[in-house]
């Protein structure tokens, strides 16, 4: 099914199961179609949309003065709708969605926290981005709400968390955090285990929450991609990328054939370095110090090779409105050229060691598994979602430029344990390889960036990128003076980590560590 029809069948959908749907006009969200829903409709809508074999893929509000703005969206074969209702501030309540999508309980938690929109039948009440830095009567996202918040002397510890408690003979539960070893970033586990079986894992997260939606607003343009570009330091290039895509559809700005390709080669260069270290920790979550070395140094040649082509390892804030900061030379494009070759080598010889060993295979085949059906319910894309069947990359079936003139290879795998997170990572990085050599043989002359323009009052946009985790959303609204009125990022963590809480199921304690960094959720990109 192509796109359209994919589109135009949901809509004809929604219209025979007799919902209020109106299609409205917003070119600054193309490709994607946007959809007026009555408020009373929202479940109905989600429940038709699920029927027809719909993703969800995100859920936002915004404070639009009398009203709080309610918008979802929805995904299959590649066609992108975005639907949209408004419910009164005076009494924000709405149809939950999340009992048609498991995948929508933790966002509209969050727009519970910081709008105060009720979701009638969500099936969990708890709060979930709030903790107790703010009041249950304090919105931090409606406009009345200044930014620095009203904190107290001390925020009280948020040790009322009410967590799932399991009862029996023999049953005993494990906190882990919200504090870790090493420098990974603070998140709770609760565990619920019969020896070292795990019954129950629960997640708590939130508590590095930094208010990336406030802060946007009143930000100018290049402001807005400077802050996108740490929603996930560990995704600054693709993060960037989908606000500058937004912002650009909503100014009507075309950022230049060079500058386009440029920020595809950073952003495969961002997903080689991200795959590599993955890899490699993994490794060493299960002992393997030799392969935790061996790609660590990998991923360390391949940043400074970034760092001297763009003149930052991490390539932040190389993408800017309108086009890329900055280019590499000749001898720059010619020697990353080079360096894919020995690394490509590199990588196979150690990969033919790791696949040799039976001690490696034993703690990876079999460990977490994701089943495919839980993997759709949750919405899982990326290396994630690929490992469990789920065969869907926004490059390929929804491609923006240059994408679109591109060959993108999509590895799929359906045994969703450790393994096949491994073994998916393995192939993208190869095929990433293959498309940085690509851009560098075809990379087009000419400007690197666009003359930016103000936007009217009211414009909005919506860029959806294919990032290292997977599919990456972000939304932007222009107030007056082409300053930010709302900015939404959706990284995928949010579908990631509650896979993490069901492939956990059944296996043992001492493999949580792997079954973590195989999924690998970035705790700064759920925690706007």
């Amino acid at each position: 099914m192509s796109a359209q029809a994919a589109a135009a069948a949901l809509l004809e959908r929604l219209r025979a199961a007799h919902l209020r749907v109106e299609e409205q006009a917003a070119p600054g969200l193309a490709p994607a179609r946007l959809i007026a829903v009555e408020p009373g409709d929202w479940g109905r809508l989600a429940h038709e949309a699920r029927a027809l074999g719909c993703r969800w893929v995100a859920g936002w509000g915004e404070d639009i003065g009398g009203e709080i703005r309610v918008h979802c969206g929805f995904e299959k074969s590649g066609a992108y709708v975005i639907a949209r209702t408004a419910v009164s501030r005076a009494h924000p309540v709405l149809p939950s969605q999340a009992t048609s999508y498991p995948g929508a309980e933790r966002p509209e938690r969050h727009t519970r926290d910081l709008l105060g929109v009720e979701f009638s039948e969500h099936p969990d009440p708890r709060r979930w981005t709030r903790h107790q830095a703010w009041s249950e009567l304090d919105h931090p996202l409606r406009n009345d709400f200044p930014a620095a918040g009203r904190p107290p002397a001390q925020t009280p510890a948020d040790h009322e968390y009410k967590f799932l408690h399991a009862h029996g003979s023999g049953i005993c539960e494990i906190p882990v955090g919200p504090v870790h070893a090493g420098i990974i970033e603070p998140g709770h586990f609760r565990f619920q285990a019969v020896g070292e079986t795990v019954l129950n894992l629960e997640e708590h997260l939130g508590y590095v929450h930094k208010g990336i939606e406030k802060v946007a607003v009143g930000r100018d343009a290049a402001g807005l991609a400077r802050l996108a570009a740490r929603v996930s330091g560990d995704s600054t290039v693709a993060h960037a990328w989908a606000a500058c895509m937004a912002m650009e559809k909503a100014c009507g700005v075309e950022a230049p054939p060079r500058a386009v390709w440029l920020r595809a080669l950073m952003c495969e260069r961002e997903r080689i370095a991200n795959h590599v270290g993955d890899i490699g920790a993994i490794l060493n979550d299960i002992a393997f110090t030799f392969g935790f070395y061996q790609f660590s140094r990998l991923r360390e040649d391949w940043l400074r090779q970034s760092h001297e082509a763009f003149g930052h390892r991490f390539m932040m804030d190389r993408i800017v409105p309108g086009g890329v900061a900055r280019e590499p030379d000749a001898a720059a494009l010619e020697r990353m050229r080079g360096q894919i070759g020995a690394l490509r080598r590199q990588v196979g010889k150690l990969m033919a060691i790791v696949n040799d060993l039976p001690s490696v295979k034993d703690r990876l085949v079999t460990t977490g598994v994701l089943l495919p059906d839980h993997a759709r319910a949750l919405g899982c894309m990326g290396y994630v979602g690929r490992a469990s069947s789920v065969d869907f990359d926004v490059r390929r079936d929804a491609p923006y430029p240059p994408y679109d003139r591109l060959q993108t290879k999509v590895p799929v795998y359906h045994y969703g344990d450790v393994a096949a997170r491994v073994r998916v990572r393995v192939e993208e990085i190869d095929a990433s390889f293959d498309l940085v050599e690509t851009i560098a043989a075809r990379l087009p002359g000419g400007a690197i960036r666009a003359d930016w323009r103000e936007p009217p009052r009211g414009a909005e946009g919506l860029g959806v990128v294919e990032g290292w985790r997977g599919e990456i959303l972000s939304y932007v609204r222009f107030g007056e003076g082409g300053r930010i009125a709302r900015f939404f990022p959706r990284d995928p963590s949010w579908t990631i980590w509650p896979a993490l809480d069901v492939l956990i199921h059944d296996n043992i304690v001492p493999d949580f560590p792997v079954c973590n960094k195989s999924v690998n959720g970035s705790y700064s990109g759920q925690d706007l």
